[in-house]
């Protein structure tokens, strides 16, 4: 059970701090900007190349379940953002409030989701199947859901050319990823971790070239400390209201145990990995700090919120196996 942040917590951490207090200028921001768009591209290319056809294949049949994990991740989170936006109970930023809007509008995570689901005991090939579908349907729906929702120009125009800049930056390189597997799967097995790092070192390129932009535009002007704790607040109301959501929902439409699990953690997660490249893209350089902010915050509140919540469902489904265990040996005696 995790309480601490984790490693890549604390280096994102330092990377905004670094571009805090040395923020990329002059001829280093159109190198940062270039070496971020190259990064985005290997990142998804890794993604593509990392999931396997077969396992999406096993857990394809469970429609009901997935059709609950893309409602909860593409139109009851978003309901929620819009919500609390309108009610807007505390005074702060309005960008923050936006930045929590399109939080919601994101995809789920895929990695986290899977562990978490495996380390609970729940349906992981659903989870799977159900992670990698949204994950995917999200350089669709996120770009749509954001002009629709957020009334937000981004730098590439309106919706469509944000969906296909999109599919440019994140999708080809996925798909050959994907095509390619047959022949790199292998080595990425091999080499899981080492591209786990990969992936983390492109995210952390582009929150330090966004951040960068940010300092110079005022950003902690704008956010102080009670902006902070607002943000960590409303994350843990947000996630708190899903998580009970899709466990009640998924106990009243007659789920399985092991399906529970997969919906409460494929259902509630959002997407660090997909989310700040598409902010990239999607909105303004000078507004792309403000929006993430709330995505980075969220991001570790589910990992330590999902990680308690993962320990408890494994320990009840322990001693829910043990129970014949204990009755046989209460008979013997």
């Amino acid at each position: 059970m995790r309480f601490l942040p984790d490693r890549f917590t604390l280096t994102l951490i330092a990377t905004v701090l670094l571009a805090t207090f040395f923020p990329a200028s002059g001829v280093f921001v159109a190198f940062f900007n270039n070496l971020t768009i190259i990064a985005i591209g290997l990142l998804f290319f890794m993604h593509g190349a990392k999931l396997s056809r077969e396992a999406i294949f096993a857990g394809s049949n469970n429609w009901r379940l997935h059709l609950w994990v893309m409602f909860s991740t593409f139109i009851l989170f978003p309901t929620l953002g819009l919500l609390f936006q309108w009610w807007h109970p505390v005074d702060v930023s309005p960008q923050i409030y936006s930045g929590f809007v399109y939080l919601c509008i994101l995809p789920a995570t895929v990695q986290s989701a899977i562990a978490f689901t495996s380390l609970a005991g729940g349906n992981v090939a659903a989870a799977v199947c159900s992670a990698s579908a949204s994950s995917l349907l999200g350089i669709f729906v996120s770009p749509l859901l954001v002009g629709l929702l957020m009334h937000v120009q981004g730098s590439t125009g309106d919706s469509l050319q944000q969906i296909w800049h999109i599919v440019l930056q994140l999708l080809v390189p996925f798909v050959a990823g994907h095509l390619l597997r047959p022949l790199i799967g292998g080595f990425v097995e091999r080499h899981r971790k080492m591209i786990g790092k990969t992936d983390q070192t492109s995210i952390l390129l582009v929150v330090y070239s966004a951040f960068s932009e940010a300092v110079t535009q005022g950003i902690w002007h704008q956010v102080g400390l009670g902006s902070l704790l607002f943000i960590v607040v409303f994350s843990l109301v947000l996630l708190t209201f899903i998580l009970v959501i899709n466990t009640y929902m998924a106990r009243w439409m007659g789920f399985s145990k092991p399906d529970e699990i997969t919906i409460v953690f494929c259902g509630s997660k959002k997407s660090l990995a997909n989310g700040i490249p598409m902010a990239n893209i999607l909105f303004p350089v000078s507004a792309i700090g403000m929006m993430v902010l709330p995505l980075m915050i969220f991001h570790q509140v589910q990992l330590m919120t999902c990680a308690v919540l993962a320990k408890r469902y494994k320990d009840k489904q322990a001693a829910k196996a043990a129970e014949p265990q204990s009755r046989v040996q209460a008979k013997a005696n």
